[in-house]
């Protein structure tokens, strides 16, 4: 009989071990350092030269001294018609019902609304335009609220981007990427920079729309998703009606120590699975039923506008009462900008106007405008402007041609315009009254000092105390940033 040979313990052992059991068995480390980052913020914090290494507390960023502590990012869906609000070009009336020349059309993308339309007759502006205060900035009367705190403003006239459609362009500016899948910018800030609010998310969204509901916008999750960064940096959505966050309050029967019981217990079940498996996600788990329970004291509080002045509601608008407005989110970006949450992305829908630009471009103004001014009148007179970056734009511009018929009148429109448009910032570290770049004559391309996305998100980041270039993020096999392998700081705007 023929003598089997035995095997060395060794190597018994290895032949043991399934793979789900070995890779379980390595990430023990790796949750272990993941739960004492989250338990224990101060001494967990990274350096700058740790950079694209996942951390619950930031990284130990700024890279240098910023200027910024916070964004509210007042994003305006739809694209605002830069030559009807900010953009002055008298040009536009001497040439009005006139074919625009050819030699700036050709060879350019538009939407599929005019991409085949071959009358392209310039319009005029149709509001009236001044210049206000003593920077002297072009604002339409459209705009009264904001043509009075002109002087606090920087324009950037010179922006261009590269999509012709609103999800992709919304994205890019967002994300950096027209595809979808990209961490949103409010994310990327919180992943470097850690933790500011103690009981509130990092990054809040809030999204509202024209009353008319005359534009289709659609507002897309991962306009403030994390994408391939941990969950725990993803926005976290106010909603516009009811309870802002579902699920915080106690069921009837339930107490607030009886809830922080089932907590406790549920975070030591998911601190054992933390440290089986290393899987981010339990941490983020951990994180957010954490975060809830803080939630549910502060939220009430947050959205209980009884507290504020009458002068101070006055200046928002009569709309600043009714929750999911543009007015209601605007003073609630203030109240959260208070309480030290990172980056406030308040977007709006309403300003596609493809057939409706001589009657609801108006009425989106009056229901944008007055709140968007008292945002910063509010933020100076707490002095909080001075590190508070407040951005007001859309994802590009509208056409300085008609998009359908010119005897329409009642039709008239503009098509995407992604060539030339116009944004403005205020606050902390920006040039207050001061106007940055241009466009031609016809409002149609940046000629001067022109401004990509990346370099817009490259300049932000810049005002947070970030190199854009060196926070990154390894995912399949590459290291990520925002403003992917582009970007330049605009630094003539800096103060």
């Amino acid at each position: 009989m023929k003598e089997t040979k035995r095997m060395h313990p060794f190597e018994e052992y290895q032949a043991g071990i399934t793979r789900r059991n070995f890779f379980g068995k390595m990430a023990q480390g790796i949750g272990v350092a993941a739960l004492s980052s989250m338990l224990n913020p101060v001494s967990s914090l990274g350096s700058a030269t740790n950079v694209g290494a996942p951390s619950g507390n930031g990284l130990g960023l700024p890279h240098f001294a910023p200027k910024a502590k916070r964004v509210i990012y007042l994003f305006q869906n739809g694209a605002p018609s830069h030559v009807d609000l900010f953009d002055y070009k008298p040009t536009l009336r001497k040439w009005h019902g006139k074919q625009i020349p050819d030699s700036l059309t050709e060879g350019k993308r538009f939407s599929t609304m005019t991409g085949k339309q071959t009358a392209r007759p310039v319009i005029a502006e149709i509001s009236n335009f001044e210049q206000r205060g003593q920077s002297g900035a072009w604002v339409s009367d459209f705009m009264p609220e904001t043509a009075k705190i002109a002087d606090e403003l920087c324009f950037i006239k010179s922006m261009y981007t590269e999509s012709v459609n609103h999800a992709p362009a919304i994205t890019f500016f967002l994300t950096g990427s027209e595809q979808p899948g990209r961490p949103s910018m409010g994310s990327w800030l919180t992943y470097g920079l850690g933790n500011s609010a103690q009981d509130l998310p990092d990054f809040v969204a809030m999204t509202s729309r024209d009353k008319e509901a005359s534009c289709g916008q659609i507002f897309y999750d991962y306009y403030w998703g994390s994408g391939f960064l941990p969950t725990k940096f993803q926005g976290v959505k106010f909603r516009g009606g009811g309870d802002p966050v579902l699920y915080l309050k106690n069921p009837e029967g339930m107490s607030r120590p009886m809830r922080r019981k089932i907590l406790d217990d549920m975070r030591a079940l998911n601190e054992i699975n933390l440290q089986e498996y290393g899987d981010p996600e339990i941490s983020t788990r951990i994180a957010q039923y954490e975060m809830s329970y803080k939630m549910q004291m502060s939220v009430p509080d947050l959205t209980d506008f009884s507290d504020e002045p009458q002068h101070i509601l006055d200046m928002y608008g009569s709309d600043v009462h009714r929750k999911g407005s543009f007015a209601f989110n605007c003073l609630m970006a203030r109240r959260l900008a208070e309480r030290d949450v990172r980056f406030i992305q308040c977007m709006h829908a309403g300003w596609d106007q493809h057939k409706n630009l001589n009657y609801q471009l108006k009425i989106q103004c009056q229901d944008t405008d007055a709140p968007s001014a008292a945002l910063v009148k509010d933020l100076k007179q707490r002095g909080m402007l001075e590190d508070t970056l407040v951005i007001w734009g859309g994802e590009f511009g509208r056409t300085p041609f008609l998009q359908g018929n010119i005897e329409d009148t009642r039709n008239w429109g503009r098509d995407h315009h992604p060539y030339t448009f116009t944004l403005w910032m205020a606050g902390a570290g920006v040039k207050p009254g001061f106007s940055y770049g241009a466009s031609d004559e016809f409002g149609f391309n940046a000629v001067e000092n022109r401004v990509h996305v990346h370099d817009f998100q490259a300049t932000v980041m810049h005002l947070l105390g970030i190199d854009h270039e060196k926070l990154t993020f390894k995912f399949q096999g590459r290291r990520f940033r925002l403003t992917d392998v582009h970007g330049h700081v605009v630094k003539d705007i800096l103060t």
